[in-house]
């Protein structure tokens, strides 16, 4: 059994997390991301559960950061699970009368992704961002006086005792996460026929064309990027270091050679995991009780 570090308990961290590892390991809560992966480093907890990637805002910038400027903690796995959120209060469930409702509180990136429906049913509340959208739903929850309602997943109304007062109030429902799991050990999983390797790669200042080079080093093995994006080093204006994602494991003979001839240009290559990746089928999704949207 093994101790997962993640965000707090009935957020969609906590969803995904549970259809990934199965919940027969012991999950630590935290409210803040700094706290989830500084568990792993000071040794409290074996894992992380880091969402990385949305279809909808992107890169979550502040978690990339994090990976590659404040610890060394490599992946272990990815998968995708579906951003399915609800509007979370006191109501009666499928109520279409939101007049009460003064504040709805989420986090930014949920909230951000069910602004059309904000706009259309709420467009006179106030909009207030908290930590995790299972905060939210504990501030709902802990406030009957206020006229208060949270953008939160089925499992934080859940454990929190609230109604789902409209179901799937996203503006698109193609809307995914990409979670990654790390920790200094591999873990058991299910088996799986797909796999990646993320590396960071760092250009030197005086080489003109050396991302078309490193591009090139990949193309002629067939290497297949999944993504590629660039972000600032930190270190002065101007450099940036390439987070690449290659839809290939580390044992196949064509990623050392690549590497190598991507460090003879000068370039840095820090390898931040080789690890199987799972996809999430559209038929597992949850069945909505209620669609408002």
């Amino acid at each position: 059994m093994a101790r997962i570090a993640l965000l707090p308990q009935g957020s969609v961290s906590h969803e995904a997390a549970v259809h990934l590892l199965g919940d027969h390991h012991q999950y630590h809560h935290f409210k803040l991301i700094s706290e989830v992966f500084m568990a792993v480093v000071n040794k409290e907890a074996d894992y992380a559960v880091i969402p990385i990637e949305n279809t909808i805002e992107g890169s979550v910038n502040l978690h990339l950061d994090w990976i590659v400027h404040e610890v060394d903690l490599p992946f272990q796995a990815e998968w995708v699970y579906p951003s399915i959120q609800h509007l979370i209060g006191r109501g009666v469930e499928g109520t279409e009368d939101y007049s009460s409702i003064k504040k709805v509180l989420s986090h930014p990136v949920a909230m951000a992704q069910c602004q059309q429906f904000l706009r259309k049913h709420l467009p006179q509340v106030v909009q207030e961002h908290v930590s995790s959208t299972s905060e939210a739903v504990r501030l709902v929850k802990e406030h009957p006086e206020e006229k208060w309602a949270a953008i939160g997943t089925r499992l934080g109304a859940q454990t929190f005792g609230l109604n789902v007062l409209a179901s799937e109030v996203m503006d698109h429902h193609n809307n995914y996460t990409r979670f990654i799991l790390l920790g200094s050990h591999p873990i058991e999983l299910a088996e799986t026929t797909t796999h990646k390797t993320t590396i960071l790669v760092t250009l030197p200042e005086d080489f003109p064309g050396a991302l078309h080079q490193v591009l090139s080093a990949f193309a002629w093995r067939r290497i297949n990027l999944s993504r590629i994006e660039s972000r600032p080093t930190k270190l002065q204006l101007g450099n940036y270091y390439f987070y690449i994602d290659l839809q290939m494991a580390l044992d196949s003979v064509l990623l050392p050679s690549a590497f190598a001839e991507i460090e003879a240009l000068g370039c840095q290559v820090r390898i931040l995991g080789t690890y199987p990746t799972y996809a999430y089928s559209t038929s597992q999704r949850e069945e909505p009780h209620h669609s408002e949207v």
